[in-house]
């Protein structure tokens, strides 16, 4: 008897860049030294005050589940930490604790999006959220987007690609793969269209706290209507600890519970006690350190591909990427990037991860990386292109 694939998973897309990394993995195997900007984790380690409440905890209690909602404690906790970063007043039982951000997406799709119904993005994104809608059996209608709105989008562009299949839209902000903010007039204007039409929102504030320079406004702060993602991987350092979270209106709150009990039972114990850790004001003083070295990162990474030759119509304004582009080297950026790993061992994400518009003139560099990692990379690169 032979088994078929489900249809759905027709849709659903691989990372280009994990072709990449694994061949990357294999040069390592045979002694080559890769300098790896593709991937979206930081180097830092988990800060000392989350690794010390994670061990307390082990140490001292069994490991059961939670309830699927998560601990009381880190739900008031986040509550807390909306009202003295954003202003907002924020009641925890709207917020659902969940197995990084990535179980936050499968919650707020799962509990609002119908068969063939339809979700706005920018082209380009992040690709996983294009196939977390698709898993719900929706669609994507993506939106090519560029540097005249700073890769986001925006209330008019909503207005303007809205169906009558269409159920809402997403904007991410700051958004990888380009790291640009969309402004708090804009993203209140976009708010306010989605819900003219009768839509949902959804806010991906995942980087949030990796902001340089700019500000940078949570949708809770235009409108209790939203569904904001938001995880402790990025800006708090914790991206093995499989830990997020998902805020919902208040009319959603017992249909996600219902699906998070069916999903996921509970996100692990042991991180939600560790997480806890992360609001202290030490551990929130070393977070803070460590986005300025993000911001020299930032600068030195910019100013040395512009040297180079690379065009990046945004400087980025959070998050730890820019998105280049590299037409003046190549028509292939995948390509580019493959050659560039073979021959050099500088891993790198091509355009082709993030969508369609302009893919293949632009590379995703991700400056997880030391300063000096990324110098000798940069050697590398120039010695690349000069060939």
């Amino acid at each position: 008897m032979k088994h078929h694939v489900a249809e759905r998973m027709r849709g659903i897309s691989s990372f280009y860049v994990m072709e990449l990394l694994q061949r990357a993995k294999q040069l390592e195997q045979q002694g080559r030294d890769i300098i790896h900007m593709e991937i979206g984790e930081p180097d830092f380690e988990t800060p000392q005050a989350i690794l010390d409440a994670g061990n307390l905890f082990m140490q001292g209690r069994e490991v059961k589940y939670t309830a699927a909602a998560g601990l009381p404690e880190l739900r008031q906790s986040i509550a807390d930490y909306y009202q003295a970063q954003y202003g907002v007043n924020l009641d925890p039982k709207r917020v659902f604790i969940t197995p990084g951000a990535s179980g936050a997406f499968l919650l707020a799709f799962g509990i609002s999006l119908n068969p063939d119904e339809q979700i706005l993005m920018a082209d380009p994104c992040y690709p996983c959220n294009d196939n977390f809608v698709q898993l719900f059996d929706g669609k994507t209608r993506f939106v090519n987007v560029g540097a005249e709105t700073a890769y986001q989008l925006n209330a008019e562009l909503i207005r303007q690609h809205w169906q009558p299949a269409s159920k809402g839209v997403l904007i991410a902000s700051p958004s990888n793969p380009t790291g640009t903010i969309i402004g708090n007039d804009a993203l209140r204007d976009a708010i306010q269209q989605t819900h003219a039409l009768g839509g949902c929102f959804y806010s991906d504030e995942i980087y949030h706290g990796l902001v340089y320079e700019e500000t940078v406004s949570s949708a809770l702060e235009f409108s209790d209507d939203v569904f904001v993602i938001n995880s402790f991987s990025k800006f708090f350092g914790m991206t093995g600890w499989r830990i997020g979270w998902l805020i919902v209106p208040e009319d959603f709150i017992d249909a996600v519970e219902k699906l998070a009990q069916n999903i996921f039972i509970s996100t692990p114990t042991h991180s939600q006690y560790a997480a806890l850790a992360s609001f202290s004001p030490d551990n929130m003083a070393e977070l803070y350190r460590r986005r300025d070295e993000f911001e020299k990162r930032r600068d030195f990474l910019y100013e040395n591909l512009l040297r180079l030759g690379f065009k990046i119509a945004c400087k980025p304004q959070g998050a730890f990427y820019i998105y280049a582009d590299c037409s003046a080297f190549t028509d292939d950026s995948f390509e580019f990037a493959r050659q560039l790993l073979e021959q050099e061992g500088v891993a790198v994400t091509p355009g082709k991860d993030f969508g369609q518009y302009l893919a293949n003139q632009h590379i995703r560099f991700a400056y997880t990386a030391s300063i000096d990692r990324m110098a000798a990379a940069l050697q590398r690169l120039e010695r690349f292109i000069c060939r």
